[in-house]
């Protein structure tokens, strides 16, 4: 029995990274010896163990077969006789498919040292195309590890196009795109995912909304790089410099997929892409499951956020209603990423990139002085209806700073 450090800890390490999850692949032991060993099973579909001491996850040695479609069509074999070279056979990239044993030595069979110099991410083996989750995964470590110089090696990009085109990708369950999606947006580079899945046909496949935003026309006045889709990838750069709130980072993503709906005699104007683009976030949040905090943002972000960027035009009632449809009074942690996913909005425009953004704290000065009217003083003085008096006097309050704020310009 021979325990040894696999995966991300050594290819983190290699990098000088910190990781803060090890795993390890144990080779010739049967499930009965870790357990007697005291190790806890919680794999289902394959023995992994839990060390109870350190919370480690120890998986037995492993050989996988193609039965069926899908990322779940395998037949495992995890019997005492599995090499460490078999398993790590298996693994999706040769940087990840590194191990060091108790003696801190490396076993590198396919060359990941090399490739973590060179900074590519290539493929273990032609069994790569097996497993249709590993597009999504190869697309998040390029976003990953964007900034360090890594690329995905041109036959890598080959086999996952051929997966793509293969319909694999229909066998994904939403639960595992999700992940891979939320983890990739919050990582160092998000528009790099987004890049390198469209370049292997993917993203036509997981996100068709957003594909389609590619090519389609902005005004150049508002939008000096033109293109809906380039806008998409700086202004989630910008969104991952202000947060690395996934809900933020999604709502980046899809808050203008109405765009797409247009047609093109209209281009480049985008008349009512707002109320368009709900219905293609419902579709959205159905197919990949989102969860209801990135849905409830992306929503509102898709349906106010040029009302932000022209707030200072508003009349007083359209700045009040806009502060009740974000639920500000009682949500302002919800209003601070609206604010920061429109300035990304405003941000990702080519040259426009360090611009202020002066909406966000406009809009919290009004909402400021709304909050601050004595509720109890309003409702003793008012005949009205206390949701009608309570708004009244906000609105009154909001017209006098607005005129105040004018005044001071």
């Amino acid at each position: 029995m021979q325990t040894y450090l696999v995966g991300g800890a050594v290819r983190d390490k290699l990098l000088g990274l910190e990781t803060k999850d090890r795993d390890w692949v144990v080779v010739g032991a049967a499930p009965q010896e870790m357990l007697d060993l005291g190790y806890q099973q919680v794999g289902q579909d394959f023995p992994v163990f839990l060390d109870p001491d350190s919370h480690d996850e120890y998986a037995l040695a492993r050989t996988e077969r193609k039965t069926g479609p899908g990322y779940k069509g395998f037949a495992v074999n995890s019997s005492p006789e599995v090499t460490l070279e078999e398993d790590l056979l298996r693994r999706d990239l040769t940087i990840n498919a590194i191990a060091m044993d108790e003696t801190g030595s490396l076993i590198d069979p396919f060359g990941g040292q090399c490739d973590i110099e060179s900074r590519v991410l290539r493929h273990v083996s032609g069994a790569f195309v097996e497993d249709p989750l590993r597009v999504l995964r190869v697309a998040r470590f390029a976003a990953r590890f964007a900034h360090l110089g890594f690329r995905v090696a041109n036959e890598t990009r080959d086999l996952m196009r051929s997966i793509c085109h293969s319909g694999e990708l229909d066998y994904l369950v939403p639960e595992r795109i999700w992940k891979e999606l939320e983890l990739a947006l919050t990582s160092q580079t998000p528009s790099v995912f987004i890049e390198v899945l469209r370049e292997c046909d993917a993203l036509e496949a997981i996100l068709p909304e957003v594909n389609n935003l590619f090519g389609v026309p902005l005004p150049e006045e508002y939008h000096p790089e033109i293109d809906t889709g380039l806008h998409i990838l700086r202004r989630l750069k910008q969104a991952r410099k202000l947060s690395d709130d996934s809900a933020i980072l999604y709502a980046t993503l899809v808050h203008d997929v109405g765009k797409g709906l247009t047609e093109p005699g209209q281009w480049p104007s985008h008349i009512g892409h707002e109320s368009a683009g709900l219905g293609l976030l419902n579709q959205i949040e159905s197919r990949l499951r989102v969860p209801k905090e990135h849905a409830q943002l992306s929503r509102l972000v898709c349906e106010h956020h040029t009302k932000l960027h022209r707030v200072r035009e508003l009349k007083p009632a359209t700045v009040l209603n806009l502060l009740e449809s974000l639920d500000a009074f009682r949500r302002p942690e919800r209003l601070d990423k609206f604010l920061l996913t429109c300035e990304a909005d405003a941000r990702g425009r080519t040259g426009l990139e360090t611009r202020d953004y002066p909406q966000n704290a406009y809009l919290k000065t009004l909402l400021l002085s709304a909050r601050a009217i004595d509720s109890r003083a309003v409702l003793a003085a008012s005949r009205a209806e206390p949701k009608a008096a309570i708004y009244e006097a906000r609105l009154s309050t909001i017209t006098k700073t607005i005129e105040s704020l004018k005044h001071d310009q």
